[in-house]
């Protein structure tokens, strides 16, 4: 009798076992459908199938499925009893490219005195050089709006910085990760500059995610924002400061995301107090969903250092998350 049971229980593990491997296909074999949605442009199409497969067992159990605090007014006391100082997290300096950006100009003055020297330039020759170098940098800045100065700064940022090059790929999981977690697809992520470059053609794209976000562009150009749908992006946009904040101490990337945020909400009729709860909301929602799911930000992170599709990046966070965490 005692050998039956045991027979009858290794038939029914065989059979749960099947029917998890065959959603698992069932699962990637959509995803691959999603990867080729998003290489079209289709958006719609690409969402559409996400949610389909939402929340269903063998499916994506992550999408859209994040714990999330209360909304309300925290004050900073609040803030800081759960070990978040907003001065380091939300005034972000490029200390990194700052650095290299004063050394390249040091090493341009020494460079041309050298070569003064060494070529016994006359003073009407080094003044066509300057005017010269003057003309290249407000061309860029004209036409380009900086794009030259920033390919550059990033690219020797990226090659001669390990803690740069490693703080953009983090920066970039946190927002990948939040906006997924929320029910927002990625679409794309670029590392570097010269990434963007050969993405997109464009000169002025640094690093950055990329969303299908043609629901909030809707409700944004219809005047009505849901409160919804302005959480989701009021976190994604602090996502990745919060991650640096986190890993490092204090953020250094992400202003632009934080002046986008500021935009937003005054474009929406916030008030200063206003704007400041919902802030304040999202940057503790933000920080403790990241803590929450760390191990899967970390794997998340190193699929983008090795340039995995969208679809590889979803099924790591899937893999690297369980059911009890959500």
């Amino acid at each position: 009798m005692g050998s039956s049971a045991a027979y009858c229980g290794g038939l029914l593990c065989c059979s749960q076992l099947r029917l998890s491997n065959s959603r698992i296909v069932s699962s990637l074999s959509v995803l691959e459908q999603v990867d080729k949605e998003l290489i079209k442009g289709d958006e719609r199409a690409a969402l559409s199938l996400v949610k389909d497969l939402q929340g269903k067992p063998g499916g994506l159990r992550c999408f859209g499925a994040a714990r999330q605090v209360p909304q309300r007014l925290y004050s900073l006391d609040e803030l800081r009893l759960n070990g978040i100082e907003t001065v380091s997290l939300l005034s972000p300096v490029d200390a990194t490219l700052g650095a290299i950006e004063r050394n390249l100009q040091v090493a341009a003055v020494l460079g041309g005195s050298a070569a003064w020297y060494a070529l016994d330039l006359s003073p009407q020759q080094i003044l066509f050089v300057s005017l010269g170098v003057l003309f290249l940098w407000t061309l860029d800045l004209v036409s380009f709006n900086g794009g030259v100065g920033a390919l550059v700064l990033d690219t020797i940022g990226h090659t001669f910085s390990q803690k740069y090059h490693n703080r953009v790929i983090q920066h970039e999981a946190g927002h990948f990760l939040i906006a997924y977690l929320l029910g927002i697809l990625p679409k794309g992520y670029t590392l570097t500059s010269l990434d963007a470059l050969k993405k997109q053609g464009s000169l002025n794209i640094q690093a950055g995610t990329a969303f299908v976000d043609f629901e909030f562009t809707e409700e944004v150009n219809s005047g009505k924002v849901t409160a919804t749908m302005l959480n989701r992006f009021s976190c994604i946009a602090l996502a990745g400061v919060a991650t640096e904040y986190l890993l490092f101490g204090y953020a250094e990337g992400g202003l632009s995301d934080i002046n986008q945020l500021d935009a937003l909400l005054k474009s929406l009729g916030f008030t200063q107090k206003k704007a400041d709860s919902q802030v304040r909301w999202a940057v503790l929602n933000t920080i403790l969903i990241l803590r929450r799911h760390e191990k899967a930000r970390a794997k998340l992170a190193e699929a983008m250092t090795k340039g995995k599709s969208v679809v590889v990046c979803i099924d790591t966070i899937e893999k690297y998350i369980s059911d009890d965490d959500l």
